[in-house]
């Protein structure tokens, strides 16, 4: 699965350390998603999509065939 964290991170001007704190994961969590080497629970991912005003469709894509 893609996803858009780190560019909407960027956007909202967060460090790791700061969308990690919000989503209360460690910041080697926030590191994992955004490199993709780890998919978020469904919880999670609603917390993410909430902290971004987004829907979680918005900003997890799945992987093109």
């Amino acid at each position: 699965m893609r996803n858009r964290v780190r560019v909407l991170r960027a956007e909202y001007d967060l460090t790791q350390a700061d969308l990690a704190e919000k989503l209360n994961v460690t910041r080697q969590t926030v590191i994992a998603i955004e490199s993709g080497k780890y998919d978020p629970s469904l919880p999670l991912a609603f917390a993410v999509a909430r902290t971004f005003n987004q829907s979680i469709e918005e900003i997890f894509l799945p992987d093109s065939p």
